[in-house]
């Protein structure tokens, strides 16, 4: 029999994130060995799975299919291969076994991990869109993850945000790289269903992003700590809730899949499947060539930084192969 649990995740258009896929596979593979939990790659590009994936699902669709930009993420209920299904941005890497993910988000149609918004900004206004749509607040999470359950309460909810996407800018919603933001959407059609997020405690999802301090990684051996530095640190997020956390999923959005971190797990993770012997000669070498010439090229930039702004005024970020 299928298992009635599966993880998803899409690669879509750009031949990145077929690659970020494969080793948010990886990582995936490393904790689920025994596990009867599924996971499906869906993906409009042509390229094979190497074959330490070959327990792998690919589902593929022609590029019309998907959408554009964050568009795909509103069709999670038509894509979503098991009764109960863990959606993982491609971006992410798995350093623990995710049975108590499945369990903590079980019964719930749809959900995310957050808190709820009130008022404020979150590309846009939260107060005026929660008197539009007459409800107290809207959940608030990031979109790295989405649960979903199979059935009509689940199909309901991505209806309502496919057919708030058709509206998005009348509604003042704020884009995110030139595309409709799937949070804002997905956050206003569970709303209006009267469903809410799972609290964050910091052990399911984190990133770099609400984490600006130094960080570290290991798929491995079952390792993940993120620091928001405390204040008063120029660099602590007053917004993010927690200075330390261990979470089961890293979640590397933005540019962050350029860090030294996500290069050196990438690497690894090309021979998860390898003999320990060479596990271990793998280990070795990505210490010598990527983390430690990315940990001093990262310090020495932290070091100098000021001066080279005054010198010359910050440079332009380099443009995103995601984009």
């Amino acid at each position: 029999m299928r298992s009635e649990r599966a993880v998803l995740t899409l690669a879509a258009g750009k031949p990145i994130y077929w690659q970020m896929a494969i080793n948010l596979a990886r990582s995936f593979l490393c904790w689920h060995k025994q596990s009867d939990i599924r996971f499906c790659v869906v993906t409009d590009l042509p390229s094979a799975l190497p074959k330490d994936l070959s327990g792998v699902e690919v589902v593929r669709l022609s590029p019309d299919k998907l959408g554009e930009g964050f568009s795909a993420k509103l069709h999670l209920d038509e894509l979503a291969p098991a009764a109960k299904t863990l959606f993982i941005d491609a971006d992410c890497l798995v350093v623990a076994n995710l049975e108590t993910v499945f369990d903590q988000f079980s019964g719930r149609a749809v959900s995310v991990v957050g808190s709820s918004i009130e008022r404020g900004e979150w590309f846009g206004n939260v107060g005026t869109l929660c008197a539009r749509f007459n409800v107290s607040a809207l959940p608030k999470f990031n979109g790295g993850v989405y649960y979903i359950e199979k059935g009509a309460a689940a199909q309901a909810v991505y209806e309502r945000a496919r057919e708030l996407e058709r509206d998005y800018d009348n509604l003042g919603l704020k884009r995110l790289r030139n595309r409709p933001n799937d949070e804002l959407l997905v956050a206003i059609a569970m709303a209006t269903h009267g469903l809410n997020a799972v609290p964050d405690d910091g052990s399911f999802l984190s990133s770099p992003f609400e984490c600006p301090g130094p960080f570290s990684i290991d798929v491995l051996r079952g390792h993940a700590t993120l620091i928001n530095p405390p204040a008063p640190s120029v660099r602590h997020n007053d917004w993010y809730p927690f200075t330390e956390v261990h979470p089961v999923l890293v979640h590397f959005l933005g540019d962050f899949h350029r860090s030294y971190q996500y290069r050196c797990e990438a690497a690894r993770l090309a021979h998860w499947a390898r003999p320990a012997l060479v596990r271990l000669l793998i280990r070795v070498v990505t210490v010598l060539l990527i983390s430690l010439p990315g940990f001093s090229k990262e310090w020495i930039k932290d070091m100098l930084r000021p001066v080279y702004h005054q010198l010359f005024h910050p440079r332009r970020p380099a443009p995103s192969p995601r984009i």
